[in-house]
């Protein structure tokens, strides 16, 4: 995910469980991941890095529009 370290603070929990969300089917347990708690993501496809992008992008303008909300709000 591409973020701007500017709008971190218009990013609520749900933003990020969305984004955690449309990652979780790459996710690959280790066969002993009840014992280590770890495992591995798969490689993304050239659909996949798509999507990425276009909810990076969607997320960004939902961050801006934000700001600048609290902006007005604080002005």
């Amino acid at each position: 995910m591409k973020l701007r370290l500017d709008l971190l603070e218009q990013l609520t929990e749900e933003d990020l469980r969305e984004e955690v969300l449309a990652n979780n089917p790459r996710y690959k347990p280790e066969p002993l991941f009840s014992k280590t708690g770890t495992g591995s993501l798969s490689s993304a496809s050239i659909e996949q890095r798509a999507k990425e992008v276009e909810r990076s992008t969607a997320l960004i303008h939902k961050l801006e529009t934000r700001a600048r909300e609290a902006g007005k709000k604080n002005a």
